[in-house]
């Protein structure tokens, strides 16, 4: 297990793209399943969005999750073209995977442990529905990528 998240459960795979319709469509191809709904990031009064420790009112995006066998969630990320941690990727780097996720328990420790490992917190809110809370992690010069931190409430 993970000495600094406190877990070795990889829960998702996240990809930034630039139009969720066609890759929905394609994923759900590739899969052999029906297109899964699209929904959006949710408002800032309930998801309270920071994005490089600032309020990021405005930073939002189209999301669709599959569901694949093993238990590892695939997650289709279409940034709304405002400054967040996802418009940043696809800026960069255009479409491909951004993060991978796990769930963890006492988010403001495990950020911190993974802070001390070199990792810096960039992005960070509550999910829309106010379920849960996710912060991403820039992992990118060890890991190669972003880390998801995902809590339940």
């Amino acid at each position: 297990m993970s000495d600094v998240i406190q877990t070795n459960k990889l829960t998702q795979v996240g990809f930034i793209v630039r139009d969720i319709e066609k890759s929905r469509h394609a994923f759900a191809k590739f899969f052999g399943v029906e297109p899964p709904a699209v929904v959006d990031g949710g408002r800032y009064e309930v998801t309270h969005t920071t994005y490089r420790g600032q309020p990021a009112p405005k930073a939002n995006c189209l999301m669709a999750f599959f569901n694949v066998d093993g238990g590892v969630q695939l997650e289709l990320i279409q940034p709304n073209g405002e400054k967040s941690i996802w418009q940043d990727f696809l800026d960069e780097h255009g479409e491909g995977i951004h993060h991978i996720a796990f769930p963890v328990k006492n988010m403001d420790t495990r950020i911190r442990a993974c802070e001390e490992q070199g990792m810096l917190c960039v992005q960070r809110g509550l999910y829309g529905n106010a379920g849960g809370e996710y912060a991403y992690l820039d992992a990118n010069a060890d890991l190669k990528c972003f880390i998801e931190l995902l809590e339940n409430y």
